[in-house]
């Protein structure tokens, strides 16, 4: 039969199967992963920018006061 036997053949066919038949499956793969990039890049970007931004100071609950300047104002005029 020549330099190829029948596996051979049936590795050709099973290739050029998933590679062109079966409704696009290799071109949506790979629309899919170039979305999964660009979002990714689109992330680690809004990060960045995040950044540079100056964060705004967090309190600890136990570190807030007990009492309010506007409640100490309001003490202060009684």
């Amino acid at each position: 039969m020549g330099t190829f036997s029948i596996w051979h053949w049936v590795i050709v066919l099973v290739v050029v199967l998933v590679l062109f038949g079966g409704g696009g499956k290799i071109s949506r793969l790979m629309g899919d992963f170039g979305k999964g990039l660009k979002s990714f890049k689109k992330g680690i970007k809004e990060e960045d920018e995040d950044e540079g931004a100056p964060k705004e100071a967090k309190t600890l609950k136990s570190e807030t006061p007990s009492t309010t300047a506007s409640e100490k104002n309001e003490a202060a005029k009684d």
